[in-house]
């Protein structure tokens, strides 16, 4: 029985295989999209991801029945809360200017199986959000008209009453998604061009909210006669601030948009940063007028905005709100069907995905096939399906990714920068100039044991410490720890952290309600969870990470890293559990397709790890300990039968 079990070493090679990372290439800026994108054009494709209808519905439906006029203070929380998770996202697109946004990011650092799983949950983020979009776009539409084509589709089509369907087929919203598939695969420049025209429209028209808003606005409608500014509470605003962080889902368009960035170093790092913050500004600015306006409790939750004007007499300004609710949601749409191809590009071009999503058009330089694949998936999903009860699943699949992207910039931030090995000499002498300096991780190999031991005291006089190793200031305190390769303490402390994380995360959503703790076992557990957070996290402190001038590095790592892990994984724990198990069973779905696919087929199978023959060497590991390994010399081609091995007769001698 004992011959059936796997051995040892096959598992440790099948677990490396599946958390190998990629290798970048040395020119990273070589690429076979057309880089023609500018800060303005990535700032816009930005605005875009983020301000759609979430402005014209979203405020509305938070103000009533959430929080009130506090929605202002919601929407604050919520665009710090996204920054932690943007600056993330923009270094690791100033530092790996490639397409993939969070799966690339998670392949460079983590490894191969979590990327797929974070390419796969978001590709499926982006089909369902750009249907949901696309259909919200279509009903928005047709109560202008006063649902004739709703009438219409019903009584010439007929209903359906079949479970995971929509009520009718809805065939304005598949048009709508055909039609911006055309535009999308036309190339980036003709895409960036239709966003800039939507966006314009939009900007304006929340220009004119804003103008029109402040001259209507009455103060007495914050006073405690109308409820008072925040008549839900602490709670209210907290509560708020979990559905507002979605608003500002989208700015990951801008990293997936990076390797067709003229300048990616400078351009995204900006371009996430203004858009961030005007999207937040027209979020607030929004609320401080749609409350002013009127009465938060008379808003109405489906069409806040036309309505208020409709109220103060201005019936004439609800067909501008309309205008600008449906270029908000062009840019949307835009936005999604810009970044899906070119994650799935991503995937493809690793081996992971189907290869035939790699191929890019040589005239338009952009990934048609995938373009057209999935832009038809996402009008066949808007025609048919009931995204309902989809909708939340995009929430998770964003989350998710956040947090895989904070923990990435942790790890990759304190690991040694790979640097080139010269190839070993090809005579079959030992090279000795083959060593291992703090920032290669490659074998020493020194011509005699003096030249080693002088070596060694010259390492250990050095004050100059290489990322991942620990602060020369704690190495007296553990001092135990110096033993380790440099970032395996760190490696080890981000998977503490994050466990910590969940922990703490689950009695503060749990505890009180499904495991009804009782007051000190609730208070135990989470100062001990606390404890376990804040003690990963000085771990982590504790030793030397890489500072780079060239590109944008976001400030305070370990910290804000640290702090977007656990709000994300705060948000997905108050997801319902349908929410969890449809999740569950779409990374099966994944690792059936990982596993029967993507592990086959990845390139990184390619790079297989030379051997070098050396007759003899000194191996100095990181430690600092020493040990002679002698290695027999393998001829380079077999010796004739009946015929010593001289080389290994006289290495034996």
């Amino acid at each position: 029985m004992a011959r059936w079990l796997p051995r040892s070493t096959d598992l440790t090679r099948f677990c490396q295989k599946l958390n190998r990372v990629k290798t970048l290439e040395d020119d990273m800026m070589e690429t076979s999209f057309n880089r023609c994108l500018s800060t303005i054009d990535l700032t816009l494709l930005g605005i875009g991801g983020m301000v759609g209808s979430g402005l014209y519905v979203l405020t509305g439906t938070v103000a009533k029945e959430i929080a009130g006029p506090a929605v202002i203070i919601s929407f604050i929380i919520a665009g710090f809360a996204s920054l932690l998770a943007a600056l993330c996202y923009a270094e690791f697109g100033a530092r790996v200017p490639k397409t993939g946004s969070a799966y690339m990011f998670t392949y460079v650092s983590v490894g191969e199986i979590w990327a797929f799983l974070i390419g796969w949950n978001v590709l499926l983020e982006y089909m369902i959000g750009g249907a949901a979009v696309a259909r919200a776009w279509s009903g928005y539409l047709d109560s202008i008209f006063n649902h004739k084509i709703k009438n219409f589709t019903e009584t010439h089509v007929g209903t359906w009453q079949v479970p995971f369907l929509a009520h009718y087929p809805d065939f304005l919203a598949a048009a709508i998604l055909l039609v911006a598939t055309t535009f999308i695969s036309f190339g980036a420049k003709v895409s960036s061009w239709l966003n800039h025209v939507f966006s314009a429209i939009s900007m304006g028209v929340i220009l004119f909210i804003l103008i029109m808003g402040f001259v209507l606005a009455q103060p007495k409608n914050w006073s405690t006669q109308e409820g008072g500014f925040a008549p839900f509470g602490l709670s209210g605003i907290m509560a708020g601030t979990a559905t507002c962080f979605y608003a500002f889902v989208g700015f990951d368009v801008i990293a997936a948009s990076s390797e067709e960035a003229r300048n990616p170093q400078r351009a995204v790092p900006r371009a996430i940063a203004f858009s961030l913050g005007l999207a937040t500004g027209a979020y607030i600015l929004v609320s401080v007028v749609l409350t002013l306006m009127v009465p938060w409790h008379t808003l109405d939750p489906d069409s806040a905005l036309a309505d208020a004007f409709y109220r103060r007499g201005y019936a004439w300004a609800g067909f501008l709100v309309a205008a600008g609710s449906i270029c908000a949601m062009n840019t949307v749409l835009l936005s999604n069907l810009f970044s899906l191809p070119r994650i799935v590009y991503a995937m493809a071009e690793d081996g992971l995905f189907f290869q035939v999503f790699s191929r890019v058009h040589p005239r338009t330089q952009v990934p048609v096939i995938g373009i057209t694949v999935f832009g038809l998936l996402m009008a066949l999903l808007a025609l048919v399906f009931d995204l309902e009860a989809l909708v939340q699943f995009l929430s998770i699949g964003t989350l998710l990714a956040y947090t895989f992207v904070a923990a990435s910039i942790i790890v990759l931030r304190f690991q040694q920068q790979k640097v080139d090995v010269p190839a070993p000499a090809t005579s079959g002498q030992p090279n000795p100039e083959l060593h291992e300096g703090p920032s290669t991780g490659e074998l020493k190999e020194y011509e005699s044991f003096s030249d080693k031991l002088q070596l060694v005291d010259r390492d250990k006089s050095k004050e100059h410490r290489e990322p991942g190793q620990l602060k020369a200031a704690f190495e007296p305190y553990l001092e135990f720890l110096s033993d380790f390769y440099p970032g395996e303490v760190v490696t080890v402390a981000v998977v503490t952290l994050m466990v910590s994380a969940i922990c703490l995360c689950s009695v503060l959503v749990f505890g009180n309600t499904h495991l009804h703790l009782p007051t000190w076992s609730y208070s135990l557990l989470l100062v001990l969870f606390s404890l376990g957070f804040l003690l990963s996290l000085l771990l982590i402190w504790a030793h030397e990470q890489q500072h780079n001038t060239q590109t944008f590095q976001i400030p305070l790592v370990p910290l804000s890293p640290a702090l977007s892990i656990l709000l994300n994984i705060y948000l997905m724990l108050k997801l319902s559990y349908m929410t969890w198990l449809r999740f569950a069973i779409w990374l099966l779905l994944g690792l059936l397709v990982y596993f029967s696919y993507g592990i086959w087929h990845s390139k990184e199978n390619l790079r297989e790890p030379r051997v070098q023959r050396v007759s003899a060497r000194y191996v100095v590991f990181p430690s600092g300990s020493l040990e002679e390994r002698v290695q027999a010399v393998q001829p380079s081609a077999q010796p004739a039968a009946g015929l010593p091995d001289t080389d290994t007769d006289d290495h034996k001698r």
